[in-house]
């Protein structure tokens, strides 16, 4: 498979120079040349099938020409060592938790097959250490950290905004060491993202040390995340054809650098039936207002409680805006968009636990509200649950009243020592101190 750039000025890669480079040398994205359609069996069996079966034949059709079968089979079942289930909040909403992996979070999927890919890739070639460069507002840089924790041959540098994140999630990647090193940015997550992009674009840098990215920006992060939107349709397959009952199926995704919902797109794009999708935001609405004006007009970000999506100029919007050949009547028929405030986000949390028991992360909250306000009477609809509530668990329990059990895994990071290197948001001064690593 082939791979070109967003941006259209850059030369066409390989699967390896995609994933090694994340960036384009135009600063663009990588796309792949084809979006393989899935056949027709496929889909009439998938809910007989397990997750680790359904996510390898879909990344057979990203990967399989790159890929031996076997390395790429070990790939994908190493790194679903989780479920990510289904679970019934009310008639016809459901939640995709996406929160069963090491770090709690949806990344989780996405970080630990590109870890596993970049592994097969430097161990094929044999080649000098690969520095990995991402960019958090919260939960990729633990899941990214924690999916190249001690792998041979690969170091991260997790940059973050100080004072933006969870306490659970900054000691998440901060108490690793070993081939981990955080940096604390004194700016928002937009100033980490931009040191990131500038690094990839350095000249000097890119002699001095190989770089590649683990944000969404990567091939190898976002397309995994495919695998359990497949997962769900199959799970809900199996719910309506125990009931009898055939409903369309509408998808909301919690929308920050749009790299989960992009995935989810490419489904569609491969045949997975989800009638609609909904890119549910906080109070940073620069795709809602895109949705409504055609007009992309990206801004600073703002801090929100729901903060993994605090993100002002979402990198996959290019992505989207080139799945769909920048037509916006397509874009608005398969993706509609919603907004909430952190008030709302709040109510929002507080009345699903107080009426169904169910107790919603700020980001899955966004999503489970955007159904309430759209679904119609002849609709199921899921939300991606993003997180799990515990790693937000001061917001979360001051809005419901109530404890937020903290489960074991999350419990081991809160023990560790805080490691992390103090950086303004100045690129020369990023640039200065990776050139003495």
């Amino acid at each position: 498979m082939k791979y070109y750039s967003t941006n259209g000025n850059a030369p066409i890669a390989d699967l390896q120079k995609a994933v090694v480079k994340g960036l384009a040398e135009d600063r663009g994205l990588y796309m792949p040349e084809v979006i393989k359609q899935l056949p027709k069996d496929f889909f009439d069996n998938i809910d007989k099938m397990s997750f680790q079966e359904i996510a390898y034949q879909v990344a057979d059709a990203f990967f399989g020409e790159d890929i031996e079968a076997n390395a790429l089979k070990q790939i994908v079942y190493d790194t679903l060592s989780f479920d990510c289930p289904i679970v019934k909040v009310e008639e016809n909403i459901y939640s995709l938790e996406l929160f069963h992996g090491p770090t709690l979070a949806f990344k989780d999927v996405g970080a630990r097959f590109m870890a596993r890919l970049l592994q097969y890739f430097i161990n094929k070639e044999k080649k000098e250490q690969v520095n990995v460069l991402v960019a958090t507002s919260g939960d990729t840089g633990s899941a990214v950290a924690n999916g190249f924790l001690n792998v041979d041959g690969i170091h991260v540098y997790v940059l973050y905004p100080k004072g933006k994140v969870s306490p659970i999630q900054e000691c998440q990647f901060t108490t690793l060491g070993n081939n981990i090193t955080a940096i604390e940015v004194d700016g928002v997550f937009d100033d980490c993202q931009s040191l990131v992009k500038s690094a990839f674009m350095d000249d000097e840098l890119n002699k001095h040390m190989k770089l590649t990215s683990a944000n969404s920006i990567n091939v190898a992060r976002f397309l995994p995340q495919s695998f359990y939107y497949f997962y769900a349709y199959a799970q809900i397959v199996k719910i309506m054809k125990e009931s009898g009952k055939k409903s369309d199926i509408v998808m909301c995704v919690p929308s920050g650098n749009f790299g989960n919902i992009c995935s989810a797109l490419f489904g569609k794009q491969m045949g997975l039936p989800i009638n609609r999708f909904i890119a549910a935001n906080n109070a940073n609405d620069i795709f809602f207002k895109y949705l409504k004006t055609g007009k992309y007009e990206p801004k600073a970000s703002i801090q929100t409680i729901a903060n993994a999506m605090d993100v002002g100029d979402p990198s996959n919007f290019a992505r989207i805006y080139d799945l769909y050949k920048g037509n916006h009547n397509q874009i608005k028929h398969d993706i509609s968009g919603t907004t909430y405030a952190d008030d709302e986000i709040a109510e929002t949390i507080l009345k699903c636990h107080q009426e169904t028991g169910y107790i919603l992360d700020p980001h899955g909250a966004c999503g489970y509200q955007s159904l309430k306000d759209s679904l119609k009477d002849n609709e199921i609809g899921i939300f991606c649950e993003t997180a799990h509530p515990a790693k937000f668990k001061d917001t979360v329990e001051n809005i419901i009243k109530t404890p937020v059990e903290i489960p074991e895994r999350l419990a081991q990071f809160m023990k560790g020592e805080k490691q992390s290197v103090e950086m303004s948001k100045n690129f020369c001064d990023f640039k200065a101190y990776l050139l003495k690593e």
